[in-house]
C-alpha cells in the first residue's frame, strides 16, 4: 500500500528553484535512501515532506488517515541542542505531543508507549538521566525513541549518524533496520554513507537539484551514477 506519493514536486528558495521535477512513491515498509551531494536538494525535500515548507509546484499526497504530523523525525546529531535541560524520559515522552488532541496532558497510553520505546532501543536504564550528559550515540537513540512515539508508520532521518563514531554509527543503523524489518516502519533516510545505502536500502532516490534516479537499490547499482556513487561515494 502506498504511504505517500510525490508528483512533479518543486521547491523555490529566495527566488530560485532549489529542487524540481521530483516524482516518487513510498510504500509501507519501504526503506529509501536519499542520495546526492551538498546543495542537491535533499534537506529541501525533507522539509517539504515534514510540511515545513510549501512546494512551488506539484503535490505530496499521504494515504488516507495519515498526515505529516504523524511522521517521526530524527535530525542530524550536530543540529541537536546538546545542553537541552530535560531528562531522557521527558525527551522521549514529548514525542507524543502531536497526539495529545484537546487535552494537553500525557495519559497512561502515552507513558506506556514511551516506556516501550525506551526498552526497545535499550535505553530504559537511562530514563532518569539528563539528556545533555549523554554521549552523541546515546542522544540519537533517545531522539529515535522520541520519534517512535510520534509514529507507527514513517520515520524520516536526516543523516542521523553524522558526527558519530563508527561503533555508534553501526549500532544506530542496525536499530533503524530492525525497526524496518520487525515493526514494518517505513524509513526515508538522507545519507552520505555508501555502505549504509548498499546494505540497508530497498530503494534509492538520487537528487541533484532535480531527480536523477528513483528505483530499487539493485537497479541503481547498475546505472552509471550508481556505479560512481557506490565505488567512490559523494563529497561530504
Amino acid at each position: 500500500m502506498d504511504l505517500l506519493k510525490c508528483e512533479n514536486l518543486s521547491f523555490s528558495y529566495e527566488g530560485r528553484i532549489a529542487l524540481e521535477n521530483v516524482n516518487f512513491t513510498v510504500e509501507e515498509g519501504d526503506y529509501i535512501c536519499v542520495l546526492g551531494e551538498n546543495g542537491a536538494g535533499k534537506s529541501t525535500l525533507i522539509k517539504g515532506l515534514l510540511k515545513l515548507i510549501k512546494p512551488a509546484d506539484g503535490k505530496i499526497e499521504y494515504m488516507e488517515g495519515f498526515s505529516s504530523k504523524y511522521i517521526g523525525y530524527l535530525p542530524q546529531q550536530q543540529s541537536v541542542k546538546k545542553d537541552f535541560p530535560a531528562s531522557v524520559w521527558e525527551v522521549v515522552l514529548s514525542g507524543s505531543n502531536n497526539n495529545l488532541g484537546l487535552f494537553p496532558f500525557f495519559n497512561k497510553s502515552h507513558k506506556q508507549l514511551a516506556e516501550d520505546n525506551l526498552k526497545k532501543l535499550g535505553i530504559y536504564q537511562m530514563k532518569n538521566n539528563s539528556f545533555r550528559e549523554l554521549s552523541g550515540g546515546q542522544q540519537q537513540r533517545v531522539l529515535l525513541a522520541r520519534a517512535l512515539c510520534a509514529t507507527k508508520k514513517l520515520l524520516i532521518l536526516d543523516e542521523p549518524a553524522s558526527g558519530l563514531d563508527p561503533v555508534a554509527t553501526n549500532e544506530l543503523y542496525a536499530l533503524i533496520k530492525q525497526l524496518n524489518d520487525s515493526d514494518n516502519i517505513t524509513v526515508i533516510m538522507v545519507s552520505h554513507d555508501v555502505e549504509c545505502a548498499k546494505k540497508y536500502s530497498k530503494h534509492i532516490l538520487h537528487l541533484e537539484t532535480q531527480q536523477l534516479f528513483f528505483g530499487t537499490t539493485q537497479d541503481y547499482a547498475a546505472t552509471d551514477i550508481g556505479k560512481s556513487f557506490f565505488s567512490q561515494g559523494v563529497k561530504k
